[in-house]
């Protein structure tokens, strides 16, 4: 009686159970095509706010050279420099993983 049950459980119960587990862990860790678009579609704003404070900043600077001394002298900016990390390359890179993953 016990060595039937102990065959079920092991060879009918124990893979079901990994299988399930495994299938919800592919699907969790991938980024769907909807999260993809609203992901570039962020970045596409990010990047035009970006530009517009670019071009608020030089007229300010046109107009008063030392504008930013008087508002905040210890303000970071948000525009890149040369040695921080290239975003566009990084996203086109995490979502091309993210297909990478999907086809799979």
């Amino acid at each position: 009686m016990i060595a039937p049950i102990v065959v079920a459980i092991l060879f009918l119960g124990l893979p079901w159970l990994i299988f399930h587990y495994v299938t919800r862990w592919k699907t969790a860790a991938t980024l769907t095509g909807s999260d993809e678009q609203l992901l570039d579609q962020l970045h596409e704003t990010a990047r035009r706010l970006d530009d517009r404070l670019c071009s608020i900043e030089r007229i300010m600077a046109a107009d008063n050279p030392d504008w930013k001394q008087q508002c905040a002298p210890d303000a970071p900016r948000l525009t890149s420099t040369s040695d921080e990390l290239d975003l566009d390359a990084e996203l086109a890179r995490l979502s091309a993983r993210s297909r990478a993953k999907e086809v799979r």
